[in-house]
């Protein structure tokens, strides 16, 4: 896939098509990214989410994006209860949501850096990852993705992994 972006800001204030939320896999939206999805888009995003779970780690489903600009929320199941994850489990859910996406027939996606908050995965890491997996997605409607992070060097982390890739 070629329309790899970097936007460094609040991921529920673009206007994409769909936004991935870094959920459990019960789908509760606590912090962090939920956090800031559940706060701009409205409580209904939660209950609808809550209401499809548990699903599988590594998984993804979709709801509708409350006030948020976008029209859905997909919910990639990158850590349990235990909120750790993995390079493997990232690589995963990244590729769920971006058959997610394709399925809702999106022309555009938000994915945030997956598991770097709580689940403390290495930027670095979460970076490679999910470009590469991006990179080599096939899609057949989706246009573009942009990796929505927090603060300059992440930005520029994940800058220099689209870089890398092209």
């Amino acid at each position: 896939m070629d329309g790899l972006e970097v936007f460094e800001g609040d991921i529920a204030m673009l206007d994409v098509d769909a936004i991935a939320n870094a959920a459990n896999n019960r789908l509760w939206m606590g912090a962090g990214v939920a956090g800031a999805i559940k706060r701009a888009g409205g409580e209904v995003i939660e209950q609808e989410a809550v209401a499809l779970g548990p699903i599988e780690l590594g998984e993804a489903v979709a709801t509708g994006a409350g006030s948020l600009k976008a029209r859905h929320v997909i919910h990639g199941a990158v850590m349990g209860q235990d909120l750790t994850t993995n390079a493997d489990l990232v690589r995963r859910t990244t590729r769920r949501c971006l058959e997610v996406a394709e399925d809702l027939g999106a022309r555009s996606l938000a994915l945030p850096a997956f598991g770097t908050g709580v689940g403390g995965l290495p930027v670095d890491e979460c970076a490679r990852v999910m470009v590469a997996e991006a990179r080599s997605f096939e899609p057949r409607s989706l246009e573009r993705v942009v990796f929505a992070v927090f603060g300059a060097e992440a930005e520029e982390t994940f800058v220099d992994a689209v870089e890398a890739t092209r």
